[in-house]
């Protein structure tokens, strides 16, 4: 059976390093970026099966990478979750509203 596919997003290299590991371990097949144009180059060109992204990221934030995402048809359908310690109602709903599938 073929490894699903995540894209993680997350300019924190500790954090990022911390969480590609424990998903290889779960065996999933893993690609990381640390910025978002990197992640949206990654996610257009690889096409993972989920995508975990941090809104607070340099070049393009979350928020923008999941709206350029959700524009294009064969990106549009891949679930995406927000990583974030940003927990306050208007970020969770600010993310819902564009599309995300969840938070954590």
């Amino acid at each position: 059976m073929e490894k699903k596919k995540i894209l993680l997003i997350e300019d924190d290299k500790n954090l990022l390093l911390n969480v590609k590991n424990f998903l290889e371990e779960e065996g999933f097949q893993l690609k990381t970026a640390l910025d978002g144009k990197n992640g949206l180059d990654t996610a257009k060109e690889w096409k993972p099966d989920l995508i975990i992204c941090d809104i607070n990221i340099p070049l393009k934030d979350g928020y923008q990478v999941l709206t350029e995402l959700s524009k294009e048809k064969p990106t549009k359908t891949i679930p995406f979750i927000f990583l974030t310690a940003r927990i306050e109602k208007e970020d969770l709903r600010k993310g819902m509203q564009l599309g995300a599938d969840d938070y954590i």
